[in-house]
């Protein structure tokens, strides 16, 4: 089992920067991947980001350029900087982690969610 706990979230004017953080308990040696989703009111969970165990990252075009995924080891903690803040960033975004190996960024390639962080950019 592993246990996700994000925060970080919050509201910021279009513009702005938040930066989230997920900090991973349990079995967090299993992890191959931890990444970040969201969802806004009435939208599908959409991916945004992800880094692997090898430290490479991917990104949705929406977050390119503007949002970054890193990770803290030693802390068992990934954090997305967000930079750039548009209002439709605004979602509730969700940290997730892979313990199966899939490459998928799909929801269904991740097995853990966190329970969410409200982000809200306004005009």
């Amino acid at each position: 089992q592993v246990q996700l706990v994000d925060s970080g979230g919050g509201l910021v004017q279009a513009g702005g920067s938040l930066r989230l953080s997920c900090t991973a308990s349990g079995r967090t040696s299993a992890i191959f991947r931890t990444g970040w989703f969201r969802q806004a009111p009435g939208k599908e969970r959409e991916f945004v980001a992800v880094i692997r165990y090898s430290g490479s990252t991917s990104y949705a075009d929406s977050a390119k350029g503007r949002f970054t995924i890193s990770r803290d080891n030693n802390k068992n903690t990934v954090y997305l900087q967000m930079n750039s803040l548009k209002p439709e960033d605004t979602a509730v975004y969700y940290c997730t982690a892979d313990v199966t190996g899939s490459f998928s960024l799909s929801r269904g390639g991740f097995d853990y969610w966190g329970q969410g962080a409200q982000v809200t950019v306004s005009s």
